[in-house]
């Protein structure tokens, strides 16, 4: 089924030194760009990361040190990659738990501003385990009836992600060949930040997503224990996370 697009769509995979968001790196990222006619761009570039790649992660993805090594930096390729995805939605599969907020990380350490709030985003494994419970090769499998080869290659991994989509689209009558539906349709939570640690409540007000004050709302935090902003501002949380807090905190002194 060809996609029904307003903007252009981007597919996308990462290999990474890890799943930390915060101490981890990319190495690689691949994507196929799909544009509202149906044309279709792909792209894979490997990143030196500026950190060692752990011998578990090169088992995963088969990128090692001597790989990357004379490989450009994030830094080096961020505004030409976000140039190549202004103003598209991103699809990906585990994307809005793991993906999404790499990216953004990377973005943010390298300086270069790109609002991602902005986009859609369509995760594909949330649809698949919404209808199926299960993985990107059993996926690729039950959809497309291909074995995916190659698996844990950004750039296979990608081109499985869109062939799954375009065939879910195939077989559940129930989703809308739209963007918007999609998106929300993906989406587990209404994250406030990319990792989920704040998320909207039923009233559209920011909440605590974890630890002590989980279920409160951010502004009543910020109020009552005036050291929980410190501390997260000094701890171990991704800087989309720190940046967004920041915002609500000052909002709170500009409204008063």
């Amino acid at each position: 089924m060809q996609l029904n697009l307003k903007n252009p769509l981007v597919f996308f995979d990462l290999e990474t030194t890890g799943i930390n968001i915060v101490k981890d790196r990319i190495v690689e990222i691949s994507f196929v760009k799909v544009y509202p006619n149906g044309k279709e761009e792909s792209k894979t570039r490997r990143i030196n990361p500026g950190i060692p790649i752990p011998p578990e992660s090169t088992a995963i993805h088969g990128i090692s040190d001597e790989d990357v090594k004379d490989c450009p930096t994030f830094k080096g390729i961020a505004k030409d990659l976000a140039a190549q995805i202004e103003g598209c939605d991103l699809a990906g599969f585990n994307s809005n738990r793991f993906d999404i907020p790499m990216l953004a990380e990377e973005f943010l350490r390298a300086e270069v501003d790109i609002d991602l709030n902005r986009r859609k985003f369509v995760d594909v494994q949330t649809i698949f385990h919404k209808m199926e419970q299960r993985t990107l090769a059993a996926a690729y499998k039950f959809y497309c009836n291909k074995d995916l080869m190659n698996a844990h290659t950004s750039e296979a991994d990608t081109l499985a992600t869109y062939e799954v989509l375009k065939a879910q689209l195939d077989r559940y009558p129930e989703l809308q060949n739209d963007i918007n539906f999609l998106s929300q349709y993906s989406s587990f939570t209404n994250n406030v930040d990319f990792a989920g640690r704040m998320i909207y409540n039923d009233k559209g007000e920011e909440v605590i997503n974890f630890g002590k004050y989980k279920g409160q709302l951010v502004t009543e935090v910020l109020k009552q224990d005036p050291s929980y902003y410190s501390w997260i501002m000094n701890g171990d949380f991704p800087l989309n996370t720190k940046n967004i807090l920041t915002e609500i905190k000052l909002r709170g002194f500009n409204s008063k």
